[in-house]
């Protein structure tokens, strides 16, 4: 049987390097998005806490002894530890004994309570997320444009690059989604399938598992289905437990918080935080979170949609388009230590993502999907950047860092720096 090729992550060289600071590395994120195959090809042995055949006598093991589960060839691989946490504390208790570099490798699909585990790990075991593949991943952007090049060399040339990716080609990668399994060779029907799979996984079996607490399917997928209504927007919790109880009665505040903590836990949902610089006044700034999910897949299977309704509602797509820009922006920026946040005012100011990395620099960042639209994009982006200056003029203690970059992200073909300075960049000409 022929192996499945190989596609490169972004994550590889992050694991490498995590794993040459640190005797252990966690790698958390969404199940399906890679996490196992990736940590495999750097791991010297394997304990797949899950195998069915096995899965007894591991947990017995890790109940009586959990030291053994570690023996074997470095770097030791434990897939799904979480199902037994003590084997945190035991990789802790090892690393500090060992005291060598890049011995245990922990991949997990749900976030552990710190009740469940005695130690933080700090300094022992380094966390790193993974996400589904972004498009540079799967060989969908072209990577003719760097983020990393445009944030050492803001004044680099990217006039003329062209991305390849038809708006069509577009909205089929955000119902396909960036999970590996729907990379491989076959139909378009089966591609589409694994995003719907995955949801189907998420509300009748592991919204269950992830804290051994019995929770309806069917208000599940309602809760699913509300988010991806209001998907990249700044919908309040009450809006939405109304849009929920209406098919559902009863739905309370409580319920629907249990559900979404529950989804968050699994990696599924993940909202964007609000910026809050008070560049005007701290009374005028929005700070809800902006709705969002790990990837714009979840959204359109959420929805029932399909690429061929989407293209005949291309305004549904423009938020299921900045859902797909966040992942990449997310998946891009990890190996700068990058960050991400939204700005929005009440003055209907705003930036879809602010791109915040270690050292400080930042970029500010609209998500416009139709040429139509860059104009307002980048009109938004030079006033914040003017309030910024004009505050940092005034202020003299406390100094505002104007942004490094202002970019906005397309779904048309052809970069550009505008005279203003804002780069005009076509999402599948984007890599790391």
């Amino acid at each position: 049987m022929e192996e499945t090729r190989y596609l490169s992550r972004i994550a590889d060289k992050t694991l490498d390097l995590r794993l040459e600071a640190f005797g252990a590395v966690q790698i958390a994120g969404p199940k399906w998005c890679g996490k196992t195959t990736t940590a495999e090809r750097r791991a010297g042995s394997v304990v797949k806490m899950q195998d069915p055949d096995r899965r007894e006598g591991y947990m017995a093991t890790a109940r009586t002894k959990p030291s053994l589960l570690l023996k074997g060839d470095t770097s030791r691989l434990i897939d799904e530890w979480q199902v037994a946490p003590v084997i945190w504390d035991a990789v802790r208790h090892a690393v500090d004994e060992r005291r060598k570099k890049g011995q245990f490798i922990l991949t997990g699909s749900t976030v552990i309570d710190d009740d469940e585990i005695m130690h933080t790990g700090t300094g022992r075991i380094s966390r790193m997320a993974m996400y589904p593949m972004s498009l540079f991943e799967s060989l969908e952007s072209n990577g003719s444009i760097s983020l990393r090049r445009l944030f050492d060399e803001p004044d680099c040339d990217i006039d003329g690059e062209t991305s390849q990716l038809s708006i069509e080609q577009l909205i089929f990668a955000a119902c396909r989604g960036g999970w590996p399994a729907s990379l491989d060779d076959m139909s378009t029907e089966a591609k589409l399938l694994i995003a719907k799979d995955y949801v189907d996984e998420i509300c009748y079996k592991d919204i269950s598992r992830v804290d051994k607490t019995r929770r309806n399917p069917t208000l599940a997928r309602l809760i699913l289905r509300s988010y991806s209504r209001n998907i990249c927007t700044l919908a309040k919790k009450t809006s939405m437990v109304a849009d929920v109880a209406e098919e559902m009665e009863g739905t309370s505040m409580p319920t629907f918080d249990d559900y979404v903590g529950a989804l968050e836990k699994l990696f599924v949902i993940d909202d964007i935080e609000a910026w809050s610089p008070a560049i005007r006044s701290k009374t005028v700034i929005r700070k809800g979170k902006k709705r969002c999910f790990v990837d714009p897949s979840i959204a359109v299977a959420s929805l029932g949609a399909s690429p061929e309704s989407l293209e005949l509602d291309l305004n549904t797509f423009g938020f299921i388009f900045e859902c797909l820009c966040f992942r990449d922006l997310r998946v891009y920026s990890q190996a700068l230590g990058g960050r991400l946040s939204y700005y929005h005012d009440r003055f209907g100011l705003e930036a879809d993502a602010v791109l915040h990395l270690d050292d400080g620099r930042y970029a500010l960042i609209e998500c416009k999907l139709g040429s139509r639209e860059i104009e307002d994009g980048a009109n938004h982006l030079l006033e914040i950047k003017r309030l910024i200056s004009e505050k940092s003029k005034s202020e003299r203690q406390i100094r505002l860092r104007e942004p490094d970059l202002l970019i906005v992200l397309t779904g048309g073909e052809m970069a550009y720096t505008r005279e203003d300075g804002v780069k005009i960049i076509p999402i599948g000409c984007l890599r790391d």
